[in-house]
């Protein structure tokens, strides 16, 4: 399954979980996020991963430690600065068994670096 067909299943999965899609493949010099949506008040940076077999592991654990920087850095690009609203990252897998949404794939503190 390509990428764009992958990103338009994930679309309608969120959809019908209530979320509101309001960016697809929103790029900046330092990234790139696949879905950004709202569920209510957050705002919900999505990655989304698809393969079609576990040869090479699964969907999600393509979610590296400096892709998740990358998100991280995204998001703030996106925003504006500092989150002044909530904002959670999800990623949503799609592979031989099926799509599997996880909801708070990681936090903030997965990513930044403590006092």
């Amino acid at each position: 399954m390509d990428g764009k067909r992958a990103e338009e299943i994930a679309c309608q999965h969120l959809r019908s979980q209530g979320m509101r899609v309001v960016a697809r493949n929103w790029r900046w010099r330092g990234g790139e996020v696949d879905i950004i949506a709202r569920d209510g008040p957050t705002v919900v940076f999505v990655e989304v991963k698809a393969r079609a077999d576990d040869a090479h592991g699964t969907p999600e654990e393509a979610v590296t430690r400096g892709k998740r920087d990358r998100l991280w850095r995204t998001a703030l690009a996106f925003l504006g600065g500092e989150p002044e609203v909530p904002v959670r990252f999800d990623v949503v897998a799609i592979g031989p068994h099926g799509l599997h949404h996880i909801r708070d794939a990681f936090r903030e503190e997965d990513v930044r670096p403590g006092p």
